[in-house]
């Protein structure tokens, strides 16, 4: 038996040792991530709130870390909490028609003052070294200035909303040239018109607005509410993830019979969302303002934890090329050491890509299958079947396996055949008969490992 001391040092050790594998394979995971995002542009979007309760702290150790990484950044805040508090000090009545504020004259005074101060209380948080953190002596460079071009809202149900106004133009050139300086862009909820009158926006029509106009790949809310939560009446809600266009629009719909609660933080940024994704956004992502670390949980976690609305679906079925071998040796080499799958030659597998297909979620490959035929005896081959742990319950197999089916079919094939060691069950209760090895195809039988001894099931087609 070990001394006692040296069990404390084993236990310490392979503590040590697990921690340096999680690390590794964290840092391997984020990989793909960074590489994607450098040189993209993001706009983060924020009200007020964020800088009243003093978490833009923590906002910033992000959004530093972010442009440490080579991401594009454009901020947008909002001012909604400061304006409310001055027109309250001045004992100023706030008026409303349709959710949109009556700016008048003393309001837009108000707006000016709120939105100034918020603007520069950001500006000073972003200049800071940030110091004991760890992005120490890295300030962000700010540049913010008159970006955004406004028109009046004019009169809406016979009200004149006088000064508030809505995004006319965003001068994305402007945006660009300081962004490729490696400042960070910070937008306002103000816009100018070309005589020199100012107009009180909203936030989410400025973020919205210069996301398409910058051509940015992502436009992130942060908001009250952990993302989009569909609440049945008398039931509690469920997060939606992943919502395309088409997706959101039905939901929105759906609000007009009232079946189904929508938090108001959604209800006003949803459909900024559909906008700007219908706009050229590539994603849009709703997420807590509250939860510590929330833009970098959304963005480079497989699951994200918030909602996110894209243009289309997140998953693609397609043919594999070689550009895919090392996406298809990162989904199956975790299976070839658990002996699952039979291990495969590097080269053999850039040779024969074209037998693969793979799935998609997201720009990663999560899932891949291969087509091997025997023209002579009208039989198809399935093999490495390989879906991603994290998406194993979401029906991807069965997409594979049908496509790969209807691929068979197509070239002659009479029916298809597989060899597992592990998956016999998953076969079974998808139509697959077990047979012997006599019955698979003459050059297939003279391939048999007979030390693996693989079960063998067949599935006319």
């Amino acid at each position: 038996m070990l001394p006692e001391y040296l069990i404390g040092i084993f236990n310490t050790s392979t503590w040590n040792m697990k921690l340096n594998t999680d690390f590794v394979v964290w840092f391997r995971s984020v990989a793909p991530y960074v590489n994607a995002f450098r040189g993209k542009t993001f706009v983060v979007a924020f009200g007020g709130e964020v800088v009243a309760d003093g978490k833009f702290v923590g906002l910033v150790h992000d959004l530093n870390l972010l442009a440490s990484l080579g991401v594009r950044l454009v901020l947008v805040h909002g001012a909604r909490p400061q304006i409310e508090a001055r027109l309250q000090e001045h004992k100023l009545q706030a008026a409303y028609v349709k959710g949109m504020r009556v700016t008048d004259a003393a309001t837009l005074q108000c707006v000016k003052e709120s939105v100034g101060r918020v603007r520069v209380e950001i500006e000073a948080l972003l200049s800071m070294g940030l110091p004991n953190s760890p992005m120490a002596n890295a300030a962000i460079r700010v540049a913010s200035g008159n970006f955004v071009t406004a028109r009046p809202v004019g009169v809406v149900e016979g009200v004149d909303l006088m000064h508030t106004g809505e995004v006319r133009k965003v001068d994305a050139a402007a945006i660009h040239s300081r962004l490729e300086q490696g400042e960070v862009a910070l937008l306002s909820p103000l816009g100018y018109s070309p005589t020199g009158e100012i107009f009180n926006l909203t936030l989410e029509n400025v973020a919205a607005a210069a996301a398409i106009a910058l051509n940015a790949e992502k436009l992130i809310f942060l908001m009250d509410t952990a993302g989009i939560e569909e609440k049945p009446l008398g039931k509690s809600g469920t997060l939606l993830r992943e919502l395309t266009v088409t997706e959101s629009k039905a939901l929105l719909a759906r609000l007009a019979d009232r079946p189904a609660k929508l938090s108001d933080d959604v209800q006003l940024y949803l459909p900024c969302a559909v906008q700007a994704c219908e706009g050229g956004v590539a994603r849009v992502h709703l997420i807590s303002r509250h939860l510590d670390g929330a833009v970098l949980q959304e963005l480079f976690t497989h699951d994200g934890i918030g909602s996110m609305i894209s243009q289309g679906p997140l998953q693609a079925l397609r043919n594999a090329g070689v550009e895919d071998v090392g996406g298809i040796l990162q989904l199956i080499e975790p299976l070839e050491a658990k002996g699952v799958l039979v291990r495969r030659n590097r080269e053999l597998l850039e040779m024969e890509i074209d037998r693969f297909v793979v799935l998609e979620h997201d720009h990663m490959i999560v899932a891949c299958a291969a087509l091997y035929p025997f023209p002579d005896e009208k039989a198809s081959e399935l093999a490495c079947l390989a879906v991603h742990p994290d998406y194993r319950n979401a029906g991807y197999g069965d997409t594979l396996l049908k496509h790969i089916e209807a691929r068979a079919k197509a070239q002659g094939s009479k029916k298809l055949f597989v060899l597992t060691t592990g998956a016999a069950h998953w076969f079974v209760e998808r139509g697959f008969e077990e047979t012997k090895v006599e019955k698979l195809p003459k050059a297939k039988q003279g391939l048999y490992n007979y030390r693996r001894r693989s079960k063998v099931f067949v599935k006319k087609i």
